[in-house]
């Protein structure tokens, strides 16, 4: 009986309400590693494949925002998890993606995996860094309390294919938001393989969907978008990050310009917090007794 047999080529696909359709446009582009060798046709996503993902986002926002922030730190984890058991695909994605060595993409796939657990932590302490009681003068109760943006639109870093992806879109989901992704247009492999751990984790389809193909093709009908509220240009170039930042103030979302980022850097609490409204509440405290103490 002959060894030989024939490569079994995966096919990418994009991740939009926990499915995994085509563009609708039938599209596709070449993925080549940095030496110019084709490893993949990833989709080509459409304006419409945009739509279709803000939908999705749309639709599973109640339920995860209105899960207990102990919930979501659960379901971050179990990525984690995941994450771990497919590290060996995940080191050769990166690998191929950004030109590393092998041991060199492990250290990136291991950051990668304890950055999601570091967020997953963050899940329900967040409330007590940027929440709590106000001092007023008056016999009220004022408390402050971070409540989701909504959907926020994610352009994902273009050189940092896993790590950096993980590090702007982690801190959107940890906080309750929903998250379209535009994938890195030149290595999307790791974000659409990211997309199959999603699917089988315990994450809710349309929490995060991904899309691949032309960053500004993708991002432009996402700016403009009025139920998009919020937008992470950390992927755009500065022009096309002016462009999508008029674009976003017809419906006055929040932007998150691009900077300068060392994702190997241990993250703040920024990305958390762009994301967040403050909801502050106003209650009396009312008396105690003959005496008219207060609570």
């Amino acid at each position: 009986m002959s060894d030989a047999r024939l490569s079994v080529f995966k096919t990418y696909k994009l991740y939009v309400g926990g499915k995994f359709p085509r563009s609708e446009s039938g599209r596709v582009y070449e993925v080549t590693d940095s030496k110019g060798k084709w490893l993949a046709n990833a989709p080509l996503s459409s304006r419409k494949d945009a739509r279709d993902a803000v939908v999705a986002a749309r639709k599973a926002f109640g339920g995860w925002s209105g899960a207990t922030a102990y919930n979501r730190g659960q379901v971050l984890y179990r990525v984690a998890e995941m994450l771990e058991g497919r590290r060996d695909q995940f080191t050769r994605e990166v690998a191929d993606a950004e030109g590393l060595s092998k041991s060199k993409a492990a250290a990136v796939v291991d950051a990668t995996i304890d950055r999601w657990v570091w967020y997953a932590g963050w899940t329900d302490k967040i409330a007590q860094v940027v929440g709590g009681g106000n001092p007023v003068a008056g016999p009220f109760f004022n408390l402050s309390s971070p409540e989701p943006t909504g959907v926020v639109a994610v352009l994902a870093p273009q050189e940092s294919s896993f790590l950096g992806l993980v590090s702007v879109l982690a801190p959107v989901i940890a906080t309750g938001n929903t998250a379209v992704v535009v994938a890195s247009e030149k290595s999307p492999l790791p974000a659409l393989s990211l997309a199959e751990v999603l699917a089988t984790s315990d994450v809710p389809g349309g929490v995060v969907n991904v899309l691949s193909g032309r960053t500004a093709e993708i991002a432009t009908p996402l700016a403009a978008h009025q139920d998009v509220n919020a937008i992470d240009l950390a992927g755009a170039d500065e022009a096309l990050a002016k462009e999508l930042e008029i674009a976003a103030a017809d419906n006055l979302k929040r932007v998150l310009r691009p900077q300068p980022v060392d994702y190997t850097e241990t993250p703040g609490i920024d990305r958390m917090t762009a994301f967040l409204e403050t909801k502050t509440v106003w209650h009396p405290t009312g008396s105690l007794g003959a005496s008219g103490s207060s609570y």
